[in-house]
């Protein structure tokens, strides 16, 4: 797919069902979500085609389960870029997408929106009126949320130039906002550049461990530890990897390394929360 691409409309397979279904029964209007249930639109099933908004639209044959695909002024292509590793949105039976680096899922939709679960996350750090640090910006949810909760300002985080354009084209990332500055780049390097005590609150939703150790990392939190104010609070996403396979507890272990820092940290659901303390413990 090219650099940049519409984002409507957008096509699944299971769409594409309902279309060509409704093609066959004769329908002359079928009402759906173009945005992957961001919203509604009406289009118009012909044996030729389907027509939305004065185009026509042609049903693809080859489209695959769990792909998202968008139309190129052509043909649809599926929402995929290589870049060290496939990079993919991925359709949820919730709606909002999730995304896929090499197979691997990098946001819960199992029990629960990715969309709903941010929500949930971005409430634990009590974001209005605070200036957000978002480590690692994603799909930009935590960002949508700290925004619609009012958050004073937004500085989110990402270094994958894949995950940008991925963010682009998803219709629930949010757009621009003046409260919200995203910026192309590695947290892990990009911190040193912010001040002391210049920000209120902060998400950190890392790669997992074995491609990104670094953002679980002493130093990392210390950095944390330097630019959150006092009694400030940080929500740090870990999940349980290897717990079962190789006996690893990964939150214990950033609890611990918290609490070097200067954090007082608890677990919650799949990961930690915590506050900025004066004192270290060593």
């Amino acid at each position: 797919m090219a650099e940049t691409a519409p984002t409507l409309p957008l096509l699944t397979l299971p769409l594409l069902q309902k279309l060509t279904a409704a093609r066959e029964r004769g329908e002359a209007r079928l009402t759906l979500s173009l945005d992957l249930g961001r919203g509604t639109a009406t289009v118009e099933p012909g044996p030729d085609g389907w027509r939305w908004l004065k185009t026509l639209y042609p049903y693809p044959a080859d489209l695959k389960e769990r792909t998202v695909y968008a139309w190129n002024g052509t043909e649809f292509e599926a929402v995929a870029r290589f870049d060290g590793g496939l990079y993919k949105l991925v359709p949820t039976d919730w709606g909002p997408p999730t995304f896929e680096i090499d197979g691997i899922k990098m946001l819960p939709t199992a029990s629960v929106s990715p969309f709903e679960d941010a929500q949930h996350k971005v409430a634990l750090i009590q974001p209005r009126g605070k200036r957000v640090l978002d480590c690692c910006g994603g799909l930009g949810y935590f960002a949508h949320w700290c925004l619609l909760e009012q958050a004073a300002a937004v500085n989110s985080y990402e270094k994958s130039a894949a995950v940008l354009w991925l963010r682009a084209i998803n219709p629930w990332s949010p757009r621009r906002d003046a409260r919200l500055t995203l910026t192309p780049g590695d947290i892990a390097q990009e911190i040193a550049k912010l001040p002391n005590k210049s920000v209120d609150a902060i998400l950190h939703d890392p790669p997992r461990f074995g491609i990104a150790g670094e953002l679980y990392s002493l130093a990392f939190y210390e950095q944390l530890a330097r630019v959150i104010v006092p009694n400030g609070l940080l929500f740090h996403y870990t999940g349980t990897p290897n717990k079962v396979s190789r006996g690893r507890n990964l939150p214990k272990e950033v609890q611990k390394r918290l609490a070097q820092a200067g954090f007082e940290a608890e677990l919650v659901g799949d990961g930690l929360l915590a506050k900025r303390v004066r004192r270290v413990r060593r």
